[in-house]
């Protein structure tokens, strides 16, 4: 398939994955997947730092200035923005300025922007000692901020948070025991890729 293949990566700890190998990254085996399928994928530029929030991811964005036009864009950020008890309605504002940034570098092409959504990182070890509902509860409301931003602009929304409450054993978390293993994040990239396929994104 003859195809660009530019693929820009934005968010945080859960995009540049925390405590792993790069190969272990998602949309490292996001891209595995593409060329197997034969999409080729010849450029992977990954824009995340653990501990970012929205408006810190803008910021680096702003600051790294990606040339030219991406063929696939992903956007997974919030967990900070809940974890610091940063309000929700500056989440809205500030993700629905992400998501247009985005777009645009997708060449305003929205079907191929990508969104996952939040993990919930209250399932691990790590939040054993805190009120898990209350995480839970509190990461639904962002999430659902994100979901109608990304159906509102008419991109790929990939719901991953399920999956994370179901799956939280050792095997699927990293060594710090509050992000994940490469395993979690195969079973993301596999959704995103068969999103990406159902959608005919590169036809």
């Amino acid at each position: 398939m003859n195809f660009g293949g530019r693929f820009l990566a934005l968010g945080d700890s859960y995009t540049i994955g925390e405590g792993l190998d790069e190969l272990e990254r998602w949309p490292n085996n996001l891209t595995e997947l593409l060329n197997q399928s034969g999409i080729s994928i010849n450029e992977l530029q990954i824009i995340a730092t653990t501990g970012w929030t929205t408006s810190e991811l803008y910021e680096a964005i702003e600051r790294e200035n990606p040339q030219g036009e991406f063929d696939l864009v992903s956007l997974l950020i919030g967990v900070n923005n809940q974890y610091r008890g940063l309000s929700t309605s500056d989440y809205a504002e500030e993700f629905s300025e992400l998501l247009s940034m985005s777009v645009k570098l997708a060449a305003n092409i929205s079907s191929r922007v990508l969104v996952l959504s939040i993990p919930d990182w209250g399932m691990t070890p790590f939040a054993e000692s805190k009120n898990r509902e209350e995480i839970s509860k509190a990461l639904d409301s962002f999430n659902q901020i994100n979901k109608q931003v990304s159906l509102k602009q008419g991109v790929n929304y990939c719901d991953i948070t399920p999956i994370s409450r179901e799956k939280f054993s050792k095997e699927y978390l990293a060594e710090d025991k509050l992000h994940y293993s490469g395993k979690m994040y195969s079973i993301w990239a596999k959704m995103a890729f068969d999103m990406l396929m159902k959608a005919e994104v590169f036809k």
